[in-house]
């Protein structure tokens, strides 16, 4: 399983690694994959648990959820999605009961007649597609992807620059 360290899950979630540091570590809210080794030795997460890092920046930024009564909950979620793959979370959501328990969803699924609190999952898996160099939804009617397009042009992890990527791929063909 690949991982990313927590500079990067930091910009890809949109929160501060201070902010990380303490969801992570101090309140243990939603820990790392890999805990830090020491000093200077960032924590390691994969791509399940930087989407269940988005979705809490979404409760609690959009909705004002308190995430700590949800513990839990993120927990149990990012068990499910590790038995999900990450092609076949594409044109699903997330629905979030009021017991805590969440679901995925197709689009088109009937949803049973009580209060859900419902997350579309694609803009989440654009932002991890390309963090993670992961495939596209369209690598499910066709052969996958070697290298995300994103990645190679410098545009799915902050700090290449495209000018960098074409020169690395052009001395590899030189």
């Amino acid at each position: 399983m690949r991982h990313i360290a927590a500079p990067l899950v930091a910009r890809l979630t949109g929160i501060s690694t201070d902010k990380l540091r303490e969801w992570t570590s101090r309140r243990a809210l939603i820990p790392a994959d890999v805990r830090p080794k020491g000093k200077g030795s960032p924590a390691q997460f994969s791509w399940q648990t930087v989407l269940v890092l988005r979705v809490a920046v979404l409760l609690r930024e959009e909705f004002r959820i308190e995430l700590q009564a949800h513990k839990a909950s993120f927990l149990r979620l990012r068990k499910t999605l590790r038995a999900t793959s990450f092609i076949a979370l594409w044109g699903r959501r997330l629905s979030l009961a009021p017991d805590g328990v969440w679901t995925i969803n197709e689009r088109d699924d009937q949803l049973p007649a009580r209060s859900l609190l419902l997350i579309e999952l694609d803009p989440h898996l654009d932002v991890l597609r390309d963090g993670f160099a992961l495939p596209d939804a369209t690598a499910l009617t066709g052969q996958f992807d070697l290298f995300s397009f994103p990645t190679m042009h410098g545009r799915g992890v902050v700090g290449v620059s495209s000018t960098n990527a074409a020169r690395s791929v052009g001395k590899r063909h030189a």
